[in-house]
């Protein structure tokens, strides 16, 4: 996941600060020398490091810090406005047409990018927004990129525009303009053509395509795994076609972050969405305030509420409020386990929510050894081996019910009384008013319990 060498880091510089009673120059020194080094290392700009280092020890060497009751929490706050002001400060969304009138955006990027997947991640999006969003396939040359094309939007559920045969770039986008105003849709994304470098040809066709129609946004996909190289083809789309803003694809790949922490700096033009996976889901809109403190180790709340609302807007509000009911009375059953696996699937799976908590001195490395994935796809298998009447009944199981699906789920019947054992176990948590995990009424709790597939623990 992007970031997380370089917020490991942060996070033991800063812990080396919090052992002081009081700062001296000489430590905020030391302790900028590290920081400099571990943005280096995640390939930041070094030109916007040396600028953001000084603004951190100008604003450090103030009274504030230096004589405050809690110099270095003032030194984290500090180092969070600052690497949020380098990201751009706000968040900044599409700009649309006002009214009904069409917004035309065009998708530009190299070839590898995602931009054609990113595309079609956005036009989902902006349905779920009331937008009626148009794709249109103007990769005239990549073989197969239509048709790519055609079962995202497809997957999405949204229109997708192509015309068999036709090679004319700019007379595609005025068709699918064309198209647009017959059908009533009021959003077109352009997904034009990539090359695996910058050249003059494909710079061109994108200048032809925006002298053909009014093109109001153009949006640039690239690569976060390519570090710095992202920034530069940033810099040199923006000279060449001018653009709008930019899409970092890739963020949960193994990348260092260099190119989210550097491109607004460089190009000035700010960061809109960040894909974080390869689902059509798995695009978040990029909010400067909220990828600081993920840096920072602080975690991110709000996009982890914003994630879990729109999984439970997606399922039936009286669904979900008898969910509720069923939950204070402490009737939580087998067929409720499997929908909250499939929401927590929605919300980008369990590693995902973890990344977004506030690390707690808990280091990556113990997160990924307490979680195993690999036991929600085993107990899943186990609940869906039962009877509907074993799922909405857990007290009828009997050993030869259980035999019988431990042979139906493919696991051993010890792994199957251990899961009933737990599911037991977290039912009685629930009718006295608690969660397993969570702390307080268990001597050893605290969320290290509760994680799920997490050995000796409840895997819910």
């Amino acid at each position: 996941m992007a970031f997380e060498s370089l917020s490991d880091k942060l996070s033991n510089i800063f812990k080396n600060l919090r052992g002081k009673g009081k700062l001296s120059e000489a430590d905020i020194d030391a302790a900028l020398k590290e920081v400099r080094m571990a943005l280096l290392e995640a390939d930041v700009n070094f030109r916007v490091v040396k600028q953001f280092v000084g603004t951190v020890k100008e604003r450090c060497l103030q009274s504030e810090v230096m004589n405050g009751l809690n110099p270095a929490q003032t030194v984290i706050k500090i180092v969070d406005e600052e690497l949020t002001s380098l990201m751009g400060s706000e968040t900044t969304e599409i700009a649309f047409q006002p009214g009904q009138a069409i917004t035309v955006i065009l998708m530009a990027g190299l070839q590898g990018s995602g931009k054609t997947t990113t595309a079609a991640k956005i036009a989902g999006k902006l349905k779920t927004k009331g937008k009626t969003p148009l794709l249109a396939a103007l990769d005239v040359y990549r073989p197969a990129a239509v048709e790519q094309l055609k079962v995202n939007a497809k997957a999405q559920n949204v229109d997708c525009f192509f015309i068999d045969g036709e090679k004319d770039v700019p007379k595609l986008a005025k068709a699918a303009i064309e198209h647009a105003k017959a059908h009533k849709e009021n959003v077109v994304l352009l997904d034009t053509a990539g090359r695996l470098q910058i050249d003059e040809e494909m710079m061109e066709e994108l200048s032809a395509v925006k002298r053909a129609v009014d093109v109001h946004q153009t949006l640039l996909v690239v690569d976060a795994m390519t570090g710095q190289e992202a920034v530069n083809v940033a810099k040199t789309f923006d000279e060449k076609i001018g653009v709008d803003g930019v899409i970092l694809s890739k963020m949960d790949g193994d990348t260092r972050g260099g190119a989210a922490l550097s491109v607004k700096a460089v190009t000035g033009k700010p960061i809109l969405y960040v894909g974080m996976g390869e689902k059509l889901s798995d695009l978040e809109e990029f909010h400067p305030d909220r990828m600081a403190n993920r840096i920072l180790g602080m975690g991110d709340m709000l996009t982890l509420i914003d994630k879990a609302q729109a999984a439970f807007e997606e399922e039936d509000a009286e669904k979900n409020k008898a969910r509720a009911q069923k939950l204070k009375k402490g009737k939580f059953d087998y067929n409720d386990y499997l929908d909250s696996l499939r929401q927590m699937r929605k919300m980008g799976g369990f590693a995902s929510m973890l990344s977004l908590l506030p690390n707690m001195g808990i280091s990556k490395d113990e997160l990924e050894g307490a979680i195993d994935e690999k036991m929600f796809s085993k107990t899943e298998a186990i609940v869906l081996s039962m009877t509907p009447e074993e799922r909405e009944n857990p007290k009828i199981m009997s050993p030869q019910r259980k035999f019988r699906i431990a042979k139906g789920s493919g696991n051993d019947i010890a792994e199957v009384n251990r899961f009933i054992k737990q599911f037991t176990e977290m039912q009685k948590f629930m009718k006295k008013g608690g969660l397993p995990g969570m702390g307080g009424r268990r001597r050893g709790g605290g969320l290290m319990g509760g994680f799920p597939g997490r050995r000796g623990r409840f895997p819910f």
